[in-house]
């Protein structure tokens, strides 16, 4: 496919279409925001871990609370890249760290639709590529998308870097998956995709020093984080763990979302314990077909880990939907699907799911939210 295939003009629709499912899931959240009382603007920009990347962007990393029980929640916790871009949009405009986090994500949103689209073209054609930022934009938990958290910032990042994976753009790829490790721990994911879609390319005989240097490029940003964070904590290359582990955060394999379920379950809370159940396995289901689909094998690797570390991390059990949100690849056996329907059929499909996403978007950040 030629490069001018990225241009702005293939992609106008698949933008047209994530800008006015957003548009319209905001408008709805102004809508309920001024029934219930509440501003959408403080919802989407200062509750929650965007407070935390505004006092970052404020103050830089040093900020903690020791909580009862003994944990320390640390802002080390979070990786700087929003923060940065944060206090940076707030220089050049004199906008609040916090708003300026909506302006980073809104331009992030957008180049993460870009990414999906080129993606999701290049694997299934244009159409199925519009079909998969249209998804994207109506997931139930969209809205995050739309506030100063880092999903979007990363997810335009990884998909990005994929995307120069899948053709051959080694040193753009490893510089945005050195970019996207410095945006959430799960850039651990994007590193891994480069490396093996390097090694891959080694194995055809596309031997080159720039597929080398993308993969050395590659882990910089989350492994100078990471021995950044030991050093000023004295824990060692281990350090950021330990701050993990203040918030509750580690790896158990899905024991403690397990629990968490089965607590759900033999409670009245029954019907949410199903609920949990039927998501979980649709998201497994979605996979099964991105490996049965035949995906490339470093998009796999990639939404593999994704998913991983959201389902099987011990932590805040409602953040799991959001985690999930950079999980791009599981979008496209639905979107190749809905690209086969008749146009109306699909776009009141669409226009169902933005509708429902919408609504539950407002229902849930005037509730209890991600944190």
């Amino acid at each position: 496919m030629p490069v001018k295939d990225l241009g702005f003009r293939r992609a106008a629709p698949a933008l047209a279409v994530f800008a006015a499912v957003r548009l319209f899931g905001l408008a709805v959240l102004a809508v309920w925001g001024a029934a219930a009382g509440s501003s959408a603007h403080t919802l989407l920009s200062a509750r929650w871990d965007s407070l935390w990347y505004a006092r970052i962007a404020t103050e830089g990393y040093g900020y903690e609370i020791a909580l009862p029980n003994g944990d320390v929640h640390s802002n080390l916790a979070f990786f700087p890249l929003l923060p940065w871009l944060e206090r940076l949009v707030s220089a050049v405009t004199g906008l609040g760290h916090g708003s300026a986090g909506l302006v980073v994500s809104a331009l992030a949103g957008l180049a993460a639709a870009w990414g999906i689209f080129a993606v999701g073209d290049l694997l299934h054609g244009r159409r199925a590529g519009v079909l998969a930022v249209a998804l994207w934009a109506a997931l139930p938990v969209a809205v995050v998308q739309s506030m100063a958290y880092s999903e979007s910032l990363f997810t335009a990042l990884a998909v990005w870097s994929l995307y120069g994976v899948l053709r051959g753009h080694w040193l753009g790829a490893g510089l945005l998956a050195a970019g996207a490790g410095l945006t959430r721990p799960v850039g651990a994911a994007v590193v891994a995709a480069v490396w093996v879609g390097a090694a891959l390319a080694a194995r055809r005989g596309e031997r080159s020093w720039r597929a080398a240097a993308g993969a050395l490029l590659a882990p910089l940003g989350a492994a100078g984080y990471v021995l950044w964070v030991g050093a000023r904590t004295g824990g060692g290359p281990i350090g950021y763990l330990d701050v993990q582990a203040g918030w509750g955060n580690g790896f158990d394999g899905g024991l403690a979302f397990a629990r968490f379920i089965g607590a759900r379950l033999a409670s009245p809370a029954f019907p949410a314990g199903i609920g949990l159940i039927a998501g979980v396995a649709l998201v497994v289901w979605l996979y099964v077909l991105c490996v049965r689909r035949r995906q490339p094998v470093p998009l796999l690797v990639y939404c593999g880990i994704v998913v991983a570390l959201a389902l099987c991390a011990s932590g805040y059990f409602g953040s799991k939907p959001r985690l999930l949100l950079p999980a791009f690849p599981l979008l496209f056996p639905p979107a190749a699907m809905l690209a086969r329907w008749r146009p109306g059929r699909a776009a009141a499909a669409l226009g169902a799911l933005a509708a429902v996403s919408a609504a539950y978007g407002a229902f849930w950040l005037n509730g209890s939210g991600p944190p």
